[in-house]
């Protein structure tokens, strides 16, 4: 309920009790009302006890908020639901947000926090944000990654009651220019096949059927030799794999329930893997009781499943020795490839 007092000044303070925070600590807020020139005893009276009836409803549906600061809060909302809804990976990044988010807007509390301060910080961070390993620029979209790390700890606190509007929805991260995302031509993948003959099968394995598939880096490495069919020349995506620094790697689920698909291959590629097939398993029984065996293609030299950064450092170097301009791995899944000289790629794709 709340209380008012007159100050000497004239004006009034009215008081209402907001429960308690997290280390048990009774919040109060205050809202200050001066009553206008004129007025009579009476008017002020019946306006006073409005204004801390209006003031209290304000407080209930969470128009006023608990006094908490924003870092308090976003450290409830990664235990209380990141680290139950989130997959490790999201999980990951919206902690590594915390690094530049933190410092910024951590010690203010949530309810002085407005549009502008965040509009202040995604503008800055869009001009002058740098990232941490190579100091280049970032991206647009890392920066809207932490816009959205805050977008999603005040739309927890809008769902706990404590607010009744998210700020975030009044801020807009610059459009900077457009840049076309690099894909290799036609021409420098056949280029680079031929070049890749000398290579280990391994990596000429991944780097054809990354191309031929439009598989993710996530499903290739997820990929197990149960998921080929070499009678009808169709692999299967069930699965992916991922890491995180907290897990190392782990299996997961695929990106979305389409993400499940089976797909038709030409012979050159199912040729292949039976090829890669007969190496690896020769690579179990010469090295024996140090083989891990768990039934992936792409596998660590004692067997264990792959880094996901493996194959793009191992791209990376092969394209700087051989003279071939180096375009992210990610880009090889854009590009649909249909060799003139050879049976088409995408015979056949159907969701499961």
């Amino acid at each position: 309920m709340a209380t008012i007092r007159k100050r000497k000044s004239g004006t009034y303070e009215i008081k209402v009790s907001c429960g308690y925070d997290i280390n048990g600590k009774q919040v109060i807020q205050y809202k200050h009302w001066k009553p206008e020139e004129g007025m009579t005893k009476k008017q002020i009276e019946k306006e006073v006890n409005r204004q801390a009836v209006l003031f209290e409803e304000e407080c209930k549906k969470g128009k006023i908020t608990a006094s908490i600061k924003f870092q308090n809060f976003a450290e409830q909302w990664f235990q209380e639901y990141a680290s139950i809804n989130l997959r490790p990976t999201s999980y990951e990044r919206m902690r590594q947000t915390t690094q530049r988010v933190y410092p910024a807007l951590g010690h203010m509390k949530l309810d002085k926090i407005t549009a502008r301060h965040i509009q202040c910080f995604i503008s800055d961070l869009y001009r002058n944000g740098k990232n941490q390993r190579n100091g280049k620029p970032l991206s647009r979209k890392t920066v809207v990654h932490h816009l959205n790390f805050i977008s999603d700890i005040f739309s927890y606190a809008v769902h706990m009651d404590m607010l009744s509007d998210n700020p975030c929805r009044r801020v807009r991260v610059p459009k900077g220019e457009s840049q076309e995302k690099e894909i290799y031509t036609i021409q420098e993948i056949e280029q680079i096949f031929k070049t890749q003959e000398n290579e280990p099968l391994k990596y000429r394995l991944y780097i054809m059927l990354a191309v031929y598939s439009g598989f993710r880096r996530s499903e290739m490495l997820g990929l197990e030799w149960k998921d080929i069919d070499f009678t009808n020349n169709i692999i299967t995506v069930k699965r992916t794999s991922q890491y995180t620094k907290a897990k190392g790697i782990y299996t997961d689920t695929t990106k979305t329930k389409r993400s499940k698909r089976t797909i038709k291959f030409p012979q050159l590629i199912m040729n292949l893997l039976k090829d890669f097939r007969i190496e690896q398993l020769g690579e179990a029984e010469r090295i024996g009781s140090k083989w891990i065996d768990n039934d992936r293609l792409f596998v660590k030299w004692n067997g264990e499943p792959m880094n996901p950064q493996t194959p793009y450092g191992w791209f990376r170097e092969f394209c700087k020795h051989n003279g071939f301009r180096f375009c992210d791995i990610h880009s090889l899944r854009h590009l649909l490839y249909i060799p003139t000289a050879k049976p088409q790629l995408h015979g056949l794709e159907t969701e499961q």
